[in-house]
């Protein structure tokens, strides 16, 4: 894919623009045997509304900035602790609970499905009794550290694995320091399009997605585009969990002539030929 970044407005003053902590989360699900005799991974996936200020009219995954409420300490709060995430993702241990809250926060508030137990050792397999809080949560009525204790739930940080680090190039209006975040879909919950940011949500079969990324018919961010390329490589989701992956933060760079707009970052070649 090759001319003009979609959106992109330059910048007067680039180095002014601040860059926002965020978790995006990768939620995905193995193939039904009786959809595909072959099997495979399917990844939800939500298609943003054009108005959006980021990333209008993307597909994209769950996910968005930290609140800063998502440190609050008292968080009920089971699984890798802050201090071992913050090692992955090269943060602060602040940052790192902020980041594993943002996530599980995002996830619900942006496709329902809720990433906590009733007990540190259960999932929750049916997250609808909890959704009237999503617009709670959407407009800061309540913290997600509030809404676990007022309805007696416990985080469970070791059902998200870390993934990947992206910052949103220099030049950009809005710029994001983003730690990517990959989950299974529990059993028994679903994950929906009840969200105002979303055109349009649903699952795909992660080569079906790429294959209309290569036929235009839909736009992936390059972020979006590698993090499918890595699930590409897995044919269940236990194997795409388990993976071990070394986290190394990626900053492409926007490069302008002044009428069009060029993205470079390690495997642009296959962004752009793809």
């Amino acid at each position: 894919m090759t001319g003009p970044k979609p959106g992109f407005v330059p910048v007067d003053d680039p180095e002014s623009v601040p860059v926002r902590d965020a978790a995006t989360v990768v939620v995905i699900r193995d193939v039904a045997d009786t959809d595909s005799a072959a099997g495979g991974i399917e990844v939800f996936l939500i298609q943003r509304v054009q108005e959006m200020a980021f990333a209008g009219g993307m597909t994209v995954f769950p996910g968005g900035g930290v609140d800063a409420r998502d440190a609050e300490a008292d968080v009920a709060w089971t699984g890798p602790h802050p201090d071992w995430w913050a090692d992955r993702f090269g943060a602060d241990e602040a940052t790192a609970q902020a980041l594993v809250c943002a996530a599980v926060r995002e996830t619900f508030e942006e496709c329902g499905v809720l990433l906590a137990g009733r007990t540190p050792d259960t999932v929750l397999d049916d997250a609808t009794p909890y959704h009237p809080a999503r617009a709670q949560l959407v407009d800061k009525t309540i913290s997600l550290a509030g809404f676990l204790r007022e309805n007696d739930l416990v985080l469970r940080s070791d059902l998200i694995v870390p993934l990947a680090h992206w910052i949103t190039p220099l030049g950009e209006r809005r710029r994001y320091d983003t730690r990517f975040f990959l989950a299974a879909l529990p059993g028994g919950q679903e994950a929906d399009d009840r969200t105002t940011e979303a055109a349009s949500a649903t699952w795909h079969r992660v080569d079906d997605i790429l294959a209309e990324w290569e036929a235009g018919r839909v736009f992936l961010l390059p972020p979006t585009w590698a993090q499918l390329q890595e699930l590409r490589r897995f044919d269940t989701v236990a194997e795409a969990l388990a993976a071990p992956r070394e986290i190394t933060m990626i900053c492409p760079t926007i490069v302008s002539d002044g009428t069009s707009v060029r993205i470079e970052f390690d495997g642009v070649d296959r962004y752009n030929r793809e």
